[in-house]
């Protein structure tokens, strides 16, 4: 990158520098360490910045094989570590950790699910294990303790995530006591619907056999019992509770009370700890045993739905009133390999205006992927608290780079007329250059490992829906692909350092924008990952006199 013209005239750079001796602060190691946020949004350990690079490791919510013959039943909870009993492999844990860490994860987010944490709960135990024998552990609740201290023990940091109400419901709980409806009622060639699951003890639809119930009290308790894991296995490495899974069926105000009921509950137990807190979605009460009274929630354009767990656009002027210090918002984003959602429509097929999920495919709808609409969403719904001083870490995102291939085999049948297989790439790759554009680098990959059906994982997978079903649970070679992707967030291009406005130059203006952006202010055009010139990991004054001395050739580069 060159440099402009330095001026003739030789600008010394009035900026105070005694700044620079408030910003250095001694760093005091604790045990065990203590989490805050800073009034930047960045997430703090004992004082120092620390930068997620996450991934999700799930199985210990519980999770059916694609081919299971009894898909009714409750989901088995056990870690998937790519080492099944009809295709052992030799893996182990361990294994999976030093290579999780060689690849650049700092931080395992953990999905849960309340079965999970009793020792005794059947589908936690034999015969529903599947790993080979040898790393066979005997219960999940004694799994995830396992995992949590091995990660401890290799460095790696543990997010603690309350991923359903229920095994039995997963992912289609939007609310703590969720009850049929579920949203996929009506999926056609689908074999995993739920409607005879409630984790309501009132007010469900007949049919109802198997209930759960579960509501705030047990929430709370789950959340106390969490909280206290640290000090009860005696590890140091849990950073926070990621409290309920995309909460999808709440208004912002029911959400946002909840939130405060979480922290108070998990600040009782352990001060020490991050509550990491999702979005809504766009519509609430679906699940709520009146759902022919579903209420519209507000998330910005109407042209730019939100994900589940993605719409916090009411947070910013109604946050929650637990302290700022102990709060990350988690928002959740997918692309159309999770769902075809209406702003993945492509504009010249009028017909096609407003359809989505089966619908769309079943019309034969093109897929197109537009950043500056997608953008406009993401701003909308996530992206503004970042300027308001909030930390966000985007707590899920991911998926198939090959979409419509290697789905499942309904989801290939509906989309086989698509002659472009690189729609959810191209979802992903927008996502990634929204977010490095806005700073908001901290993020959590859905997933590390490739059981997920509709995103994969980082790990390839020898399951194929047609030709090789006994692969499932079997992990073949990282996915190159997707780890250039995140490297993409982890680590900046040094070439880009200082060009805070992407004008392909370095000048006194990068410096001023930077400067301002410090004290508070809001530059049109910022670029924060480009402005962290001393890589410490957020962005001082100490950045803009940098930048303002690279301008004047007082420095040759940024030596980080």
């Amino acid at each position: 990158m060159k440099k402009k013209k330095v001026l003739t005239v030789n600008l010394r750079i009035g900026i105070v520098l005694g700044v620079i001796l408030f910003l250095v602060s001694p760093v005091f190691t604790q045990s065990p360490p203590v989490w805050r946020v800073d009034n930047h949004g960045n997430i703090t350990v004992d004082g120092s910045i620390f930068r997620v690079k996450g991934g999700s490791w799930t199985g210990l919510e519980g999770q059916h094989d694609l081919y299971d013959e009894e898909p009714s039943s409750p989901a088995p909870m056990e870690m998937f570590i790519g080492n099944m009993w009809w295709a052992e492999s030799g893996r182990t844990y361990e294994q999976d950790i030093n290579e999780f860490r060689q690849m650049g994860f700092n931080l395992i987010r953990l999905p849960i699910v309340p079965q999970t944490l009793d020792s005794t709960d059947p589908e936690g135990r034999e015969p529903y294990l599947k790993n080979a024998e040898p790393v066979r552990i005997g219960n999940a609740r004694l799994a995830m303790e396992t995992v949590i201290q091995l990660l401890d023990t290799a460095g790696i940091y543990v997010l603690l995530d309350i991923h359903s109400c229920s095994n039995y419901i997963g992912w289609r709980a939007g609310r703590l006591d969720a009850r049929p409806p579920f949203p996929d009622s009506d999926w056609n060639n689908y074999d995993y619907i739920r409607e005879d699951c409630s984790c309501a003890a009132t007010n469900n639809p007949s049919g109802v056999s198997n209930i759960q119930a579960y509501d705030v009290t047990k929430w709370l308790a789950d959340l106390r019992e969490l909280a206290g894991l640290g000090a009860e296995l005696g590890v140091t490495n849990i950073m926070g509770i990621d409290i309920f899974n995309e909460p999808w069926d709440y208004t912002w105000e029911e959400w946002r009370s909840l939130i405060d009921q979480a922290y108070e509950a998990v600040n009782e137990v352990n001060p020490g700890i991050l509550i990491f807190a999702q979005g809504i979605s766009a519509s609430a009460g679906n699940q709520d045993g009146s759902p022919d009274t579903v209420t519209q929630v507000p998330h910005g354009a109407e042209e730019t739905n939100p994900n589940w767990g993605e719409n916090l656009y009411e947070a910013g002027n109604n946050p929650p009133s637990m302290p700022n210090d102990r709060l990350v918002f988690s928002p959740h984003a997918y692309g159309p390999s999770v769902f075809v959602q209406k702003m993945f429509m492509d504009p010249d097929q009028p017909e096609c205006e407003g359809l989505e999920g089966d619908a769309a495919g079943d019309a034969g709808c093109n897929i197109v992927i537009n950043p500056a609409l997608l953008e406009q969403g993401w701003d909308e719904h996530f992206g503004y608290l970042k300027k308001l001083g909030y930390a966000i870490v985007i707590g899920e995102f991911g998926g198939n780079p090959d979409w419509p291939n290697n789905a499942e085999i309904r989801i290939q049948e509906r989309y086989s007329y698509l002659t472009d297989t690189t729609v959810d790439w191209q979802w992903q790759n927008a996502f990634v250059d929204y977010l490095v554009s806005r700073g908001i680098l901290d993020t959590i990959y859905w997933a590390i490992n490739p059981e997920s059906r509709d995103t994969g994982g980082i790990y390839g997978h020898a399951y194929d829906p047609v030709s090789y079903q006994g692969g499932w649970g079997t992990w073949t070679s990282p996915d190159q692909r997707k780890l250039d992707l995140l490297q993409r967030l982890w680590d900046p291009d040094p070439a880009d350092r200082g060009d805070v406005n992407g004008d392909n130059a370095i000048d006194i203006i990068d410096a001023l924008l930077t400067a301002q952006y410090y004290v508070g202010l809001d530059p049109t055009v910022f670029i924060e990952r480009n402005a962290d010139v001393d890589c410490d990991g957020s962005v001082t004054i100490v950045d803009a006199l940098l930048i303002a001395q690279y301008y004047v050739g007082l420095l040759s580069s940024f030596n980080c």
